[in-house]
């Protein structure tokens, strides 16, 4: 494989770290023809050290900022070979340096509290030592506002003595709004047709009692089966860097791509301890969404306290056997027999509509209540029914 003959590029004892973790496996390598390239131009850039240098740190940071890997969602070999080859830089920092590098700062910090490569630094000792930052007292980042964009003068028309009257400012805005909103007005997607299957693998589901799962139309009115719940399992939790109301986690949600990562605002009402390695329900098919320079790629279905915040927030239990990865789905044979979405469009706000009616019973069970039936439709897995731990009433979300 391409990316693994890079690896005799890399210098030691960053090459030996790179093997221990991914143990040669091909996804470490990349799942996909376009992630292994992508996976085998990273190395190639730490390998020459045009990356890892003191004065391509800015740079770095820059190209950090949005990322949580490298490639794609998931942790791979190229991230494994910047954190080695970072490492000897990072010691050298001040806390004043990597404060005003937050973004190397976090993407440094969550690669070296991997499960896996922190086994892996440690085998290695003390070439890869855990670096401790000081991330609680970093102080907060400024946001300067954009500086304002200067007004253009009209042209004169060709051949006119006359002098020409002045663009109004709301016009010229106007058309600017106008061209801009040309320029980006996004082609319209085509809807799938009935009966079709969804893409990403979500075709292959069973129904709880057998057979194939009839996929969720993206037409007419929002339905509960069109969002895809799953049990999911915190493998890994910290606290976002840049915001001290949010955590990031990785969540197992069974898939053969790894965790995902997920930022979650439960630092004022979960302490971190109660959510390590915890079980939790994930809405995953909600489009991926930056909060404050960490993409996150789920979210966890979460009660509040029918008193509101104030109350309280927990997390929904799965049922006692449920494994990452199962399936989450609504009572009632129209919803449980059928396949959730892909993606949930954002334009037509399917999660937005449905929430209203989640909220959990005098049993503490999780439920969606059809607001023109007044059905009851409780969330389940095969192994049982979702719980609050101790919310009656609560609305989810």
């Amino acid at each position: 494989m391409a990316s693994q003959t890079v690896l005799a590029q890399l210098p030691q004892p960053v090459r030996d770290l790179v093997i221990s973790v991914s143990d040669r496996a091909p996804h470490y390598f990349g799942n996909t023809e376009n992630d292994t390239a992508e996976v085998s131009n990273w190395i190639q850039q730490v390998a020459n050290g045009s990356i890892v240098k003191q004065s391509a740190v800015e740079d770095l940071n820059t190209k950090l900022t949005p990322r949580t890997y490298l490639v794609n969602n998931y942790l791979t070999a190229a991230d494994v070979a910047l954190y080695g080859a970072l490492h000897p830089l990072v010691l050298t920092l001040q806390p004043a340096q990597y404060y005003s590098h937050p973004a190397l700062t976090r993407y440094f910090d969550h690669i070296q509290s991997r499960p896996g490569v922190r086994r892996a630094a440690d085998s290695l000792a003390p070439a890869f030592e855990s670096v401790v930052f000081d991330i609680e007292n970093m102080p907060k980042a400024e946001r300067k506002a954009d500086p304002p964009k200067k007004k253009e003068k009209a042209s004169k028309p060709a051949g006119q003595t006359a002098p020409v009257a002045p663009v109004s400012e709301s016009a010229s805005s106007s058309q600017a709004k106008a061209e801009q909103k040309n320029e980006k007005k996004p082609k319209k997607e085509k809807e799938p047709k009935k009966g079709s299957t969804v893409a990403d693998g979500a075709s292959g589901k069973k129904a709880p009692g057998g057979g194939k799962v009839p996929a969720a139309e993206d037409s007419g009115d929002p339905v509960p089966s069109m969002i895809d719940l799953r049990v999911g399992k915190i493998v890994e939790i910290m606290k976002h860097p840049d915001a001290d109301g949010l955590y990031v986690e990785q969540v197992d949600l069974g898939e053969e791509t790894g965790p995902r990562t997920v930022v979650s605002g439960l630092v004022n009402y979960i302490p971190i301890e109660q959510l390590r390695d915890k079980l939790v329900v994930a809405v995953c098919n909600l489009k991926p969404a930056s909060m404050r320079g960490v993409k996150s790629f789920a979210m966890l279905l979460c009660a509040t306290s029918k008193e509101g915040k104030e109350g309280g927030i927990e997390t929904i239990q799965p049922p006692t056997g449920s494994q990452p990865g199962d399936r989450v789905y609504f009572e009632g044979e129209q919803y449980e027999n059928a396949t959730p979405l892909s993606q949930l469009n954002p334009k037509k706000k399917i999660f937005e509509t449905i929430q209203p009616g989640f909220i959990t019973l005098e049993s503490r069970e999780a439920a969606w209540i059809n607001p023109a039936t007044k059905d009851v439709h409780k969330i389940r897995t095969k192994h049982g029914v979702c719980l609050a731990p101790t919310f009656i009433g609560a609305s989810l979300s």
